[in-house]
């Protein structure tokens, strides 16, 4: 058979039609005419990676899918452009979600959208299952087949789960479709969250049972050696093993699935074993652990176009052109009057998530024993407040005189003075450093990208997953780990300097959980995991998270705030029809077994 030279293009047709026409996809640097052969394709285990790598090609950075992208659709952030979100819109912000043909070989993730690209990666990871079992075809060692296999198998569940975090269940392809077969059967009928789910994770077990602990250390890696960072390994197919059956198991899927706003308690422990097995293995390998404070920065930036995510993250977006950095997410995150070609967004944290912020003495704003004084809000606060926020009189920048220190008062520069200004209050410096050596020449050579999944997110989830076991507890833990739910989220606080959790916040499950659903706002802010946890515990519409706020304040004469207001910006819409996105109607109006999700 001739490998077809050719990029498809996915257009505005329904993908899945689509999805079956698409040919062995061009991945060598070949012209059109070319003729390759399926044994020059598949036939060694260097150019079967090479097919391989358009797997990794398709993943979508979560900010720069649009050159800049609004990515947190929760409560975390305002713009002074509102989000579709905010007013129940969810078939807005197509520069993240859809709207690109698939082209593999762009260099640049402002081509990337989940949908196209989630169901491309599908195809090409069945194509390569399908060929790897091909007789007389692929030529190679047993380890070099379990690379191939067990990458084919992580991206088939990873992408299906990119797609169903948003959408809702799909029909679960497992096999390369013919583009002349009929859609109208039960394999191509939805299935629910939880159902789709239990698949992915069949494919994530699969995928870790064949994947090394880390590429470095394999026969296949060897030739790679120091740059395998990105390349899938055990780690990361327990990670969304896991994190899939965590999902499945959370009230509003499980609600879904069984009418119960519950966790499922055995889905639950499934997830904690996953976990369990990751992070023993991290344990016993020293593969991944957690940045020590003093560096944890790394897990999201670095100068001088060093690649960040240091020891603690498992899995990064592809970095497809690194300017993108500072002509994009930077700009769109600080004082347009940095020239940091800001245009006209200013992404800045809404008050409201800010509040998640606990004080230094570990405990939150509203404990009695906080010390927090609503008339001194920024005092006293513990240490992530300080590395991820920017307040009213912090140093910002090194050398332009007007914007050294950040002016956020009423009437001050970056609140009323320049376009677009703060419209909260405060900035974000989790992904951009912002202080006293910030300079454009800095900014240029930043390396700034947000994590898919890193250790401080598995220890949190563990913590859930434990904790909504069957028996579970703060004091629980997992049947193959023996850290207990209470001690994974002292685990994280621990590196930001806290103390553990007092006993007043593991007297009972309830009150635990609730401080792992501050702890993930806080140690994960900003990095997405919002909007799908909120949704998952069945909180979206929950009026503790609708209000998006901003704090106003004169600047007395010794610099503190005072007059302190809390103005309500915008209050969400969520109605139950929010649980899932829209799917775009052209996609739903192809056969009858693809409805549209309810209340769209």
């Amino acid at each position: 058979m001739r490998i077809i030279a050719k990029y498809t293009n996915i257009g505005l047709l329904f993908v899945l039609t689509l999805v079956l026409a698409l040919s062995c996809e061009d991945y060598l640097d070949k012209s059109p005419e070319a003729d390759v052969t399926e044994k020059d394709v598949y036939g060694n285990f260097r150019s079967f990676q090479g097919f391989v790598e358009q797997m990794y090609n398709c993943i979508m950075p979560h900010n720069l899918g649009g050159a800049w992208n609004k990515y947190m659709f929760a409560d975390e952030r305002l713009n002074n452009k509102r989000y579709n979100f905010d007013y129940g819109n969810y078939w807005g912000h197509e520069t993240y979600f859809y709207g690109q043909s698939v082209n593999i070989t762009s260099r640049e993730g402002r081509h990337r959208r989940v949908w196209e690209y989630a169901w491309y990666g599908i195809r090409v990871a069945n194509l390569a299952l399908e060929k790897l079992e091909q007789e007389g075809l692929f030529e190679g060692t047993p380890e070099e087949k379990d690379h191939l296999k067990g990458q084919a198998l992580f991206f088939r569940g990873w992408f299906y789960f990119e797609i169903c975090r948003f959408w809702g269940g799909m029909p679960y392809i497992n096999r390369v479709l013919d583009p002349t077969e009929s859609l109208i059967t039960d394999e191509f009928s939805r299935l629910n969250f939880q159902e789709t789910a239990k698949l992915m994770a069949e494919d994530f077990r699969a995928a870790a049972d064949l994947l090394p602990n880390h590429w470095d250390l394999s026969g296949p890696g060897r030739e790679t050696v120091g740059h395998n960072m990105n390349r899938i390994n055990k780690f990361h197919a327990l990670g969304y093993l896991g994190k899939a059956l965590l999902y499945a198991a959370s009230p509003m899927i499980n609600e879904e699935a069984t009418g119960n706003n519950s966790y499922d308690l055995d889905l639950a422990a499934q997830a904690a074993n996953a976990f369990g097995e990751l992070l023993k293995l991290a344990d016993e390998t020293g593969i991944y652990k957690l940045e020590p404070w003093e560096t944890r920065t790394d897990n999201f930036w670095k100068l001088n176009y060093q690649k960040p995510g240091g020891t603690e993250v498992i899995m990064y977006p592809t970095i497809y052109d690194r300017g993108r950095v500072r002509w994009s997410a930077i700009g769109a995150t600080v004082p347009s009057s940095f020239g940091l070609n800001s245009g006209s967004d200013a992404d800045v944290p809404a008050h409201n998530y800010v509040q998640n912020y606990g004080m230094e003495n570990g405990l939150p704003l509203d404990d009695p024993e906080s010390g927090y004084d609503p008339n001194n809000p920024w005092t006293g606060r513990e240490p992530r407040f300080y590395v991820d926020i920017v307040k009213d009189g912090d140093r910002i920048h090194n050398n332009l005189p007007d914007d050294m220190y950040a002016q956020l008062y009423n009437g001050g520069r970056h609140r009323s003075h320049i376009n677009p200004p703060s419209v909260t209050g405060y900035y974000e410096r989790k992904f951009v450093p912002m202080g006293p050596n910030f300079t454009t020449s800095l900014a240029n050579g930043l390396m700034s990208f947000i994590p898919y999944l890193r250790l401080a997110d598995v220890y949190l989830m563990y913590a859930e997953a434990v904790l909504f076991s069957p028996g579970g507890s703060p004091d629980a833990t997992s049947s193959n780990y023996s850290m207990t739910a209470a001690d994974a989220v002292n685990k994280v606080r621990n590196r930001a300097k806290l103390s553990n959790l007092t006993p007043k916040y593991t007297a009972t499950n309830n009150i635990f959980f609730e401080e792992i659903v501050r702890e993930r706002a806080v140690e994960l802010a900003f990095e997405g995991d919002r909007f799908q946890d909120l949704r998952r515990w069945n909180r979206n519409g929950d009026p503790r998270y609708l209000d998006k706020t901003a704090i106003d304040f004169d600047r007395g004469p010794d610099g503190k705030p005072v007059n302190i207001v809390e103005r309500l910006v915008v209050r969400r819409v969520v109605e139950k029809k929010h649980n899932w996105l829209p799917i775009q109607v052209a996609f739903t109006t192809q056969y009858e077994g693809f409805p549209q999700n309810p209340g769209w």
